[in-house]
């Protein structure tokens, strides 16, 4: 006899959950608060559809904070998975550049969610839209609308506390504190920080890249590139060291980070570069020897004195080392994800809750991190897949 699943939320998690779900095993409902699936999904898409990273399984898992709680999804259903899992649904992807891997191009992120929902539909999963979640009767059934639901499992797939224009607005978490799982408050990851730039600095330099750069924050380097902005700085390589930046802010209310500007060479090929440079002056020794940016430079003007930035010295120092002060994070709606939510210490192996048998959580309602870079949406759909194939092997067994 089939046992009843029902999935709260149509995220990248539940949809695939249910598309790897056993029908022959399953009733599947799938309850989802607007009127289409995946629409935070669809909002990823708007600038380049990353949908994974063709890193290295290894490496790959350690871009997780923490990595030990995401390595087994990881490993049950990789970026090599992903990507032939979605050619079976006549979604061909390539890798980039960056290594970042996108659909083939001409392909809409739309269809992409068309692909896995018509999937999930195969399956005999039903779908049942504009469906809010209020919580559990006395009797630990669940309240859907004006509904009593009772399945034999739950899985919750709710989302984060970010973009709150796609329904992913974490009001859910005081339902479960309610019931006695432990929670954390949401906070924005993968988000711009606040710099108090000084006076002069951003107007010529608003909007410019510092590019091919590296950034360290309590000892972990991130290269990559940021963009300087009125708020202070956002992109890739200030993305990645969100867990650091975030645990100094808690602790001390700012964060100093590190720019290296020219990460390709040493302190000490740099100063030799100024020093045996032909141009005397400092601003063309930077832009012609080193071949440094003209935001680069301002930065340096502007934050060193004068002695420091004439001495080659203490010129090549700063230039390996440029120290910055983070005084706060953007609004947690304005982040492309966040952390907090359900603690991980609240779940087992299989994103089982520890006090409610059969009620699982997967995706980015959990207290994970990762940065961008396909990375989320990668752990996702491994979430998802795992604990497909966790309810497959148990129920075909009894």
């Amino acid at each position: 006899m089939r046992k009843s699943v029902t999935i709260i939320g149509g995220g990248p998690a539940a949809l695939i959950l249910a598309s790897f779900l056993d029908p022959s095993l399953f009733h599947i409902t799938l309850y989802e608060k607007n009127k289409t699936p995946g629409r935070k999904f669809l909002v990823a898409g708007k600038g380049g559809f990353n949908l994974t990273h063709s890193e290295p399984i290894e490496s790959f898992i350690e871009r997780y904070t923490p990595s030990s709680f995401i390595k087994e999804a990881l490993l049950c259903f990789d970026n090599k998975d992903l990507r032939e899992w979605l050619s079976t649904l006549d979604i061909q992807t390539f890798v980039g550049s960056s290594n970042r891997v996108y659909p083939t191009k001409g392909i809409k992120p739309i269809e992409v969610l068309n692909a896995i929902t018509s999937q999930m539909k195969t399956n005999g999963v039903t779908v049942k839209y504009e469906s809010i979640w209020k919580g559990w009767t006395s009797e630990n059934n669940l309240k859907i609308n004006d509904e009593e639901i009772k399945t034999d499992y739950i899985i919750f797939a709710l989302g984060g506390g970010s973009w709150k224009i796609t329904g992913s607005d974490g009001s859910w978490l005081s339902l479960f504190k309610e019931k006695g799982v432990k929670t954390l408050p949401f906070q924005p990851s993968n988000c711009a920080y606040e710099v108090l730039w000084k006076k002069g600095f951003l107007d010529k330099n608003e909007g410019q890249p510092l590019k091919n750069i590296s950034i360290t924050c309590s000892e972990k380097t991130q290269k990559g590139e940021v963009v300087i902005t009125s708020f202070g700085i956002e992109g890739n390589a200030i993305y990645a060291l969100s867990p650091q930046i975030q645990t100094l802010l808690q602790k001390k209310k700012q964060a100093q980070v590190f720019i290296d500007l020219k990460p390709m060479l040493s302190e000490t090929e740099i100063v030799n570069k100024l020093n045996s440079s032909k141009n005397k002056n400092t601003t063309q020794a930077l832009r012609n020897s080193l071949k440094l940016s003209n935001t680069q430079i301002d930065l340096l003007k502007h934050y060193l004195s004068k002695n420091n930035f004439t001495n080659h010295n203490s010129l090549g120092n700063k230039i390996k080392n440029f120290p910055l002060t983070i005084t706060c994070a953007a609004p947690l709606d304005q982040a492309i994800s966040t952390t907090g939510g359900i603690s991980l210490d609240q779940v087992n192996s299989n994103f089982e809750l520890q006090n409610m048998n059969n009620t699982f959580c997967i995706g980015e309602m959990l207290d994970w991190n990762a940065p961008t870079g396909g990375y989320l949406l990668q752990a996702c759909f491994s979430m998802g897949v795992k604990l497909a194939n966790h309810l497959n092997q148990i129920n075909s067994q009894e």
